[in-house]
């Protein structure tokens, strides 16, 4: 069964707007720069839209070895990436290590938008950080894998039944922050039974489905919650045995490469039955 890679988003910045892109080199980590940045609180726990959903839209771009901000009612600023400097310690989830203090000029901005103390930390630029699934790999700033791939089927199949149970409009795939969007394949949520693809020219192995938080209820166009959509729904079919709902699946990089829109998608192996 082939499918083909429709969309590629990155976030160069945890929890903000993502850049969609037409190709991207993708290495042990995932999509280049992708999750590069963190925004930590004064005691450098990971500030992400679980709980501030403003931050969906602070829009964030990387170019030239500078990182330019930009979001409603904020001059926009940029601010050159320094590699390495003063390291500062961060709280990830269970996850503790260390992230390239930004400066005080990024801290300001930052602090300024969200109403309290924060800072902004890059990946140091020796990151190991390995992630756990069935497929062992590395991951930098993201919550625990390094790919979140999603389907147009799945995501079609989820609306359908919004709509069915009375909802009103069908939710954007934004709302799930993926990285790689596949069209083609024709059973929603086929990314679940997959234990290895080819993405264009990198190699991919299944870790874990994703389970989600209360991002998706997130309005990635206002920065708002929305609703209890599409957790509601997701509730009556994707509940996993832990109690939270799942949508869309996380993988390893297992041979780096890269990736466009349009290139195809190809299954090596299977969920055995």
């Amino acid at each position: 069964m082939r499918g083909q890679v429709v969309e590629l988003v990155r976030y160069p910045v945890k929890g903000c707007a993502g850049e969609s892109l037409d190709r991207v080199n993708v290495g042990p980590m995932g999509l280049a720069d992708d999750r590069l940045f963190m925004v930590v609180d004064a005691n450098g726990k990971f500030i992400t839209q679980r709980t501030r959903p403003a931050m969906a839209v602070i829009r964030p771009r990387l170019a030239d070895g500078r990182l330019t901000v930009s979001a409603p009612d904020m001059a926009d600023a940029s601010f050159d990436v320094l590699r390495d400097g003063e390291h500062m310690e961060v709280l990830l989830h269970s996850w503790t290590g260390k992230g390239v203090d930004q400066g005080d000029e990024p801290a300001a901005w930052f602090s300024d938008y969200m109403g309290e103390p924060c800072r902004l930390v890059r990946i140091l630029p020796d990151h190991e950080r390995r992630s756990s699934g069935l497929t062992e790999g590395y991951v930098g700033f993201a919550d625990a894998h390094a790919l979140h791939v999603t389907s147009l089927a799945s995501l079609d199949h989820l609306n359908s039944r919004i709509t069915a149970n009375g909802g009103v409009g069908a939710l954007p795939m934004n709302r799930f922050r993926p990285n790689v969007v596949v069209s083609g394949w024709p059973e929603p949520h086929t990314e679940d039974r997959v234990r290895g693809m080819t993405i264009g020219a990198i190699e991919v192995g299944y870790e874990k489905r994703a389970v989600r938080c209360v991002v998706p209820t997130v309005d990635q166009a206002t920065g708002r919650k929305a609703g209890h959509e599409p957790t509601k729904t997701l509730a009556t079919y994707r509940r996993e045995p832990d109690g939270g709902v799942s949508f869309g699946t996380k993988f390893a990089v297992v041979t780096p490469g890269t990736v466009g829109v349009g290139d195809p998608v190809s299954v090596s192996s299977w969920e055995e039955d």
